[in-house]
């Protein structure tokens, strides 16, 4: 039997692969001098940018880690002497009362600089002025006692309505503490309140601590009155060419003298009474 042989298609034929046209090269342009010259630069002020911005961070973290620590070495401190309680009372009180100065610089202008709390001596708040004018740090100066009398008044009638002789006891402190600081003479508030009133009275201040020093003798307070001496001396040496560039420094209006002074004695005459209502009979049964 014969096969008839079976019909395929044409099988297709391979055709080599051929290249595309190539086309011709064009030579790249060659870079800009002054763009390699400010590449590197703009590399370093990215970098220095970056770290310009870690490093003011870590700058304002290190103003908060100072008075965080300085706080709680204060609290260490006190602790050691009154008991933990009355410790963090005592400088919360003093928290508040620095708190017066800081926002008051805030007001007149002033960047304040850390806050510092000295074991045994108070705190303080570092800065560049007080804002241009006698006026102006004697705002700066009552505004600590101001805020801190308000502070120690929340501490009596939180201690009224919970009949706590700590809290009494703190109250107490906390009024001693604004009136001591209203002693007529610089670094102190009353200091302050002078140099818009009568700068004259700054002997009369540093004759009255003196006059401590030789009635109840201790370290604190022959330390504090050498401070004293010397502030007193720097600034009655310099008083006429005034202070931060401005001779017109002591210069206030007869106005602000009087308002200066009625809130200096408001402050003496209340700080006086709030101690008076708060202070307690103590007696060796009570220990």
């Amino acid at each position: 039997m014969e096969t008839t042989p079976q019909w395929l298609p044409p099988q297709p034929v391979s055709q080599p692969d051929t290249p595309p046209p190539s086309r011709p090269s064009i030579a790249p342009e060659p870079e800009p001098a002054w763009k390699k010259a400010l590449g590197p630069l703009a590399v370093v002020g990215a970098i220095a940018l970056k770290f310009g911005k870690v490093a003011f961070i870590a700058v304002k973290g290190a103003k908060f880690l100072t008075t965080s620590i300085s706080m709680l070495v204060s609290i260490a401190a006190y602790t050691f002497l009154f008991g933990l309680p009355f410790a963090i009372g005592f400088v919360a009180l003093l928290f508040v009362h620095e708190m017066g100065h800081y926002i008051q610089l805030r007001r007149e202008g002033v960047t304040p600089g850390r806050m510092i709390f000295v074991p045994l001596l108070g705190a303080v708040i570092s800065a560049r002025s007080f804002g241009g004018s006698a006026l102006a740090e004697a705002r700066v100066g009552l505004a600590g006692p101001i805020l801190g009398s308000l502070g120690a008044l929340a501490v009596a009638l939180w201690a009224v309505a919970a009949d706590s002789d700590l809290l009494q006891a703190l109250a107490f402190t906390g009024f001693f503490l604004n009136l001591f600081n209203l002693l007529p003479v610089v670094p102190l508030d009353g200091g302050r309140a002078m140099a818009a009133m009568a700068p004259w009275m700054w002997f009369v201040g540093l004759a009255g601590t003196l006059t401590l020093v030789f009635v109840f003798p201790n370290p604190i307070l022959i330390l504090i009155t050498l401070f004293m001496v010397f502030e007193v001396y720097r600034r009655w040496k310099h008083r006429k060419d005034g202070m931060d560039g401005n001779p017109e420094y002591y210069k206030v209006r007869t106005a602000h003298r009087l308002l200066v002074g009625a809130v200096y004695v408001g402050l003496i005459i209340g700080l006086a009474i709030g101690m008076d209502l708060t202070f307690l009979e103590r007696d060796f049964d009570d220990t």
